[in-house]
């Protein structure tokens, strides 16, 4: 009876998906265990078989648990609002939300192309996912709270004394009674006030300074402008300063924008890391994006003007070497210090760095660049004068935007004067610094005052000592994260519950979604204004009490930042969720996704759930408890090499001696590494009469190039045709079998006929030409031993995420089994049971046919039972005077006494001792015995 794989899984999903099978329970009394997947953006080309590879990592342990006795939270939806849908929107006229459900739910685009639908995709892999907690972020239903955990963060300001966020009430009332001098809060820079200043400022004013404290608000920032895609970017969207969607020019703009003031959480972002299961590579990404140094804020007055410079630096101990200074070309004193003779050269200069994204000033090293501005700073201790220049390796974003530089210390700073041949003074005792700066920090300071012949440690306490008694800065900590940007002008996004009165935002009163109105282009107004503002007052569905509604939506990470919250109470239409439900399921215990997500989707998810902590909506600081980043499987390119000269097709190995280009051909024409010429033949017009030199067997090889998986490299291989061909189970097998789950991976699919053959193995113990076949008889030691031992190495791989060899377990197990010709219920049973978190549709139907009538997700992981695992003989290699002469089985329960007496008794014993007498006989049980003669 042959494996009909196909009708068994489209049988099996049906069963769970009609029965509910991985629905979890609610306050169950089983304990509880969420694992979750990074939720992916639904793309029009769909899945290729690298994106299951984590699902199928977390699908097979969320089985396991369920095994194991835990009530097991294993949801899936969609990270729905994004970039593409709305570039397809603007090519097409299509709706994003039309494109967007035909890409998660199949079906035909405007072009006519077939999309197979990420859902029906995910369903063919018979992943355990409780698909009734599905979330969609474009959903009005979800985004509907992504909106109200806005309104929290609006409402919010963060008291550094309590260390945590607070209702913006509170802030009001401290106003209304004491004023702000008081206020120990993270906040912009704010005058101080009194109460009677307070209560005698108008609506519109009290407004305005309260954007001054508020976690999300209003401000000008200097911003990733992408002209093309009309939208500001994130740094993580930018690859070698253009967008990373579409390779468009990014430039620096300065723009009214929202921002999330993340930088109050900094300290506690950091902290927060310790108690984390995640890599240390992960963590380490983190922490130096967050970027925490201390030091001193120095103010430098500005010779012949009321303005003064502030810098921060990590150095205050090499403060007598400052010999310029530097600012940002975008910084606010620039236009106001340059002098006429100057103008044209800084704003020249200002205009092209504004042409540079932020990432490509920070990594380019190499190029020196600069202006003076005619202005020069005095020095606080010395008070002698020092230029004052600009150059676009300073950010107006980072730190204060100005750095006092110190040559003789740091290398760009060096660079720089050497460039503009500024004098370098070395400050440090018996170091060179001719042929460059000195960065290390065990030199002895000298040239300094009253810092001469001090080490840096003490040098840099005494220095920031000096610093505030003289009035002109302080000792500080400052951590190189930003405010996060969290407006985007485009269309596809969640729109703000935000109105306007003049230039004051305001929120709408009740907590009715806000939803995306009908425009009549997605594209920017000719004025360039958002897209929303194409929308008329009554294509809103809210009435706007005020002038304007806001334009803006949010960024693509404000519904990832909270989805995994959602799916405890996907349907809850009074609150984000309940709060029983998040008492209950409390964080992720397993989440699983790619690193790329490091410095975005990690830290403003972490973000925002030590924010809904600090207001009692959630029990708990941290969302991932423990993470596992998937590597990547890369595609497995196919290079049919050509003759430059002839414009012959050349197999591999043909090409030598000759000068050779290369095109990429469809994968799916291949066999291994041998191509079928009449598919490439008739895939392209211009390789139907095309000349091809073969290899002597007729064969033509084509050359091979690990490479990103592409449609334009033709190297996709979807998970589709595979589970078509193969079936689902080897597919998971065989995704599983590949590797180490955290390391990236070529695929190649020569090794799939392996797994598939171990799945036909099995069916084969226990089918016959006449069907199932079953046997009640009591199971060997032989077979027992072969069953215990492979629970035992499964259970032990899977808890430690050692996802890949429980595959090659398996084999051997069946192999052994084969041997054997076992086709017993005890244990056929239990190898059913070990083996579904893998291959769950085989392992089903088995035990259906044992006469189980509920689904093996409900059964009992068995315990191994060591007896079963012990040894009944052992082989002593038997040695005289340490060379082995031969091999002696005896019981492996035999005492040391016994063991000598045996091989003494033995004939070949006394072939080797030749009638003399052993000085000494030494027995290592179950080891080995030794004659020294």
């Amino acid at each position: 009876m042959q494996y009909q794989y196909n009708e068994i899984e489209k049988n099996w999903q049906k069963y769970w998906a009609e029965n509910k099978t991985f629905a979890a329970e609610d306050n169950s009394v089983k304990p509880k265990f969420y694992v979750l997947d990074m939720f992916p953006y639904p793309s029009g080309a769909g899945l290729h078989v690298g994106h299951p590879l984590g699902y199928i990592a977390s699908d097979v342990y969320a089985r396991y648990k369920r095994l194991c006795g835990f009530n097991v939270l294993h949801p899936m939806g969609y990270d729905s609002f994004g970039l593409p849908a709305e570039q397809y929107a603007i090519q097409t006229g299509q709706h994003p939300a039309i494109t967007t459900k035909t890409n998660i739910e199949g079906g035909t685009d405007k072009d006519g192309n077939v999309i197979p639908g990420y859902r029906n995709q995910l369903d063919k892999i018979g992943f355990s996912f409780d698909w009734d907690r599905e979330v969609r972020t474009s959903d009005p239903n979800y985004y509907k709270w992504t909106q109200w955990i806005f309104k929290q963060l609006f409402n919010s300001w963060y008291n550094k004394d309590a260390d945590k966020a607070e209702k913006i009430e509170t802030l009001i009332e401290k106003f209304k009674t004491e004023g702000n001098g008081n206020v120990n809060a993270v906040a912009d820079d704010v005058e101080v006030f009194s109460a009677a200043d307070w209560n005698s400022w108008s609506e519109e004013e009290q407004q305005q300074l309260l954007l001054n404290y508020r976690i999300a608000y209003l401000s000008d920032t200097w911003v990733n402008w992408c002209p093309a895609l009309g939208t500001v970017l994130a740094n993580d969207e930018i690859k070698d300063g253009v967008s990373e969607r579409g390779g468009h020019p990014v430039e620096q703009k300065l723009m009214r924008q929202w921002s999330m003031r993340i930088t109050a959480y900094a300290e506690r972002l950091l902290s927060g890391l310790e108690g984390l299961d995640w890599t240390d590579s992960i963590k380490d990404i983190q922490r130096n994006w967050i970027g925490k140094s201390q030091g001193a804020a120095v103010h430098f007055d500005v010779d012949e003007h009321d303005e003064k410079i502030e810098v921060f630096t990590t150095r205050p101990d090499t403060i007598f070497g400052v010999s310029f200074m530097v600012l940002a070309p975008e910084h606010e004193l620039v236009a106001k210090i340059t002098t006429p003779e100057q103008k044209e050269k800084i704003e020249a200069y200002q205009k092209a760095a504004s042409l540079k994204s932020e990432r490509d000033r920070m990594s380019d090293v190499k190029t020196i660049s600069g202006e003076f501005t005619g202005a020069y700073a005095v020095h606080p201790f010395t008070g002698d004068k020092v230029q004052v220049w600009i150059g676009d390796y300073v950010l107006a974003g980072y730190g204060t935007g100005a750095v006092m530089a110190v040559p003789c210390g740091d290398q760009r700073d060096w660079d720089f004067a050497k460039h503009f041949n500024i004098e370098i003074k070395n400050i440090f005792k018996d170091k060179d610094i001719s042929e460059a700066a000195y960065a290390e920090k065990d030199a002895v300071i000298a040239s300094s005052d009253f810092l001469n012949d001090l080490p840096v440690k003490k040098a840099t306490k005494l220095a920031i000592y000096e610093i505030e008694q003289r009035g002109f800065g302080k000792g500080k900590t400052q951590y190189k994260l930003r405010n996060a940007v969290f407006s985007r002008q485009r269309y596809w996004g969640e729109p703000f519950p935000v109105y306007y009165k003049g230039d004051v935002p305001y929120l709408l009163d009740n907590d009715e979604v806000v939803e995306l109105p009908e425009v009549d282009k997605y594209l920017p107004t000719e004025d360039g204004e958002p897209p929303l503002a194409r929308a008329t007052k009554d294509a809103w569905n809210v009435t706007c009490p005020g002038d304007r509604m806001e334009y803006n939506t949010m960024p693509g990470w404000a519904g990832s930042s909270w989805y995994f919250l959602r799916y405890m109470d996907p349907t809850n239409d009074n609150e984000f969720v309940a709060k029983e439900k998040v008492d209950y399921w409390k964080n992720v215990d397993l989440y699983i996704g790619g690193a790329e997500h490091a410095t975005g989707h990690l830290l403003y998810s972490r973000f925002w759930t030590k924010f809904l902590y600090d207001l009692g909506y959630i029990p708990f600081e941290e969302p991932f408890q423990k993470m596992i980043n998937q590597g990547m499987i890369q595609g497995n390119s196919a290079l049919v090499y050509k003759d430059k000269e002839s414009g012959k097709f050349l197999s591999k190995g043909k090409k030598e001696g000759l000068s050779t280009t290369y095109v990429h051909t469809d994968i799916n024409f291949l066999e291994g590494d041998k191509l079928d010429l009449d598919k490439f033949r008739s895939w392209r017009e211009e390789y139907k009469n095309a000349e091809f030199i073969t290899e002597d067997n007729g064969d033509f090889i084509v050359g091979r190039e690990v490479d990103k998986m592409s449609k334009s490299k033709y190297n996709v291989q979807t998970p589709d045709d595979l589970v078509e061909k193969y079936g689902a189970d080897t597919l998971r097998c065989y995704e599983m079998f590949l590797g180490p789950l955290e390391q990236a991976k070529p695929w190649d699919t020569q090794g799939i006929t392996g797994v598939n053959g171990f799945l036909k193995k099995l069916w084969r113990l226990v089918h016959d030409d006449n069907g199932f076949n079953i046997s009640d008889e009591e199971p060997t030691k032989e077979e027992l031993k072969s069953l215990h031992k492979t629970i035992k190495k499964v259970k032990e791989d899977i808890e430690r995420f050692s996802f890949n060899t429980p595959v090659s377990t398996f084999m051997i197990c069946v192999n052994e089994l084969t041997a054997l010709k076992c086709n017993k219920r005890a244990i056929i049973s239990d190898l059913c049971i070990i083996l579904s978190p893998y291959a769950p549709h085989i392992a089903e139907e088995l035990w259906a046919k044992l006469g189980n009538t509920e689904s093996i997700s409900t059964a009992v992981f068995p315990k191994h039972n060591e007896e079963y695992l012990v040894e009944s003989n052992h082989k002593y290699p038997v040695s005289f005077n340490g060379k082995m002469r031969f091999m002696l089985e005896l019981p492996a329960n035999m005492s040391k006494n016994d063991v000598e007496a045996a091989v003494m008794a033995n004939a070949q014993t006394a072939k080797y001792l030749d009638g003399k007498t052993p000085k000494k006989v030494i027995v290592v049980p179950n080891k080995i015995v030794n004659f020294v003669v």
